[in-house]
């Protein structure tokens, strides 16, 4: 029986830089292991209302809620330790560390062991660092990265940088995942790639997953739900069929269907 509670409810939420309205009012829900979509023309909102979600702004009006739990006010770090992680449209890795070092970052906000345990190198300290060692490397090799473990990050090739900053987000341990157009700067079949394991990682994991694309044949194939923003406003959501012939999100996009 499915879960009628969502995961992620977003009540009227809104934020205001000055007198711009960046976003108004959106309404969403997120079910547990749903997969969906958030797309817009440029300049409509979805990232600004990525980094409402995130606690790198915070909402001016409404409110976000998380498992029944309210997030307004707490700081990105807390927000990432209740369940949500996310990935950037700009692709944001440690360069100079290497590629398990990357996905072993995520790991130390969610460790067992102390600062002190650590600058004394007392025995918790050598355990915590073992299992995120081997656990950061579960991850690469269903990334297929587990080859580069030691390759410094910035000398990976772009597609296997986006793999790599998705593998760092779900060493979080995340019950949402908020993905900030993955599939941006690949070619046709690195994003058919990607998508793939999108769906594998969401089935494996139990995750949620919300996106931002601009690829629309990607998002009406692989989304069950799409939302759409406009001038920081939601002007429609639905199945992709729905979506497609609003419309509302017809004229979105300066007259060309959605397809």
């Amino acid at each position: 029986m499915k879960n009628t509670t969502p995961l992620l409810k977003v009540d009227s939420v809104g934020i205001q830089f000055g007198g711009l309205k960046a976003v108004s009012g959106v309404n969403i829900e997120l079910f547990e292991g749903e997969l969906a979509g958030l797309i817009g023309p440029n300049g409509a909102g979805k990232t600004t209302f990525f980094n409402l979600l995130t606690g790198v702004y915070v909402p001016t009006e409404g409110s976000i809620s998380l498992s029944g739990e309210k997030l307004k006010n707490l700081a990105p770090y807390k927000i990432t330790k209740k369940g949500i992680s996310r990935t950037f449209q700009n692709i944001r890795l440690f360069g100079e560390l290497s590629v398990i070092d990357n996905v072993k970052v995520a790991y130390h906000s969610l460790s067992r062991h102390t600062i002190a345990e650590s600058i004394f190198r007392l025995p918790r300290h050598f355990s915590g660092e073992s299992e995120m060692e081997e656990k950061a490397l579960e991850f690469l090799k269903i990334f297929k990265l587990d080859g580069y473990k030691e390759e410094k990050a910035k000398n990976l090739p772009y597609g296997q940088q986006r793999r790599l900053e998705i593998a760092r987000a779900l060493a979080a341990q995340p019950k949402l995942l908020l993905l900030d157009e993955p599939a941006a700067g690949m070619n046709p079949q690195e994003t058919r790639d990607l998508m793939e394991l999108i769906g594998f990682i969401r089935k494996k994991f139990n995750l949620t997953v919300l996106l931002i694309e601009h690829d629309m044949p990607l998002v009406m194939g692989v989304c069950e739900r799409i939302y759409v923003l406009d001038h920081g406003q939601l002007i429609a959501s639905g199945s992709p069929e729905e979506v497609r012939s609003n419309p509302k999100v017809i004229e979105a996009y300066l007259g060309e269907e959605v397809s």
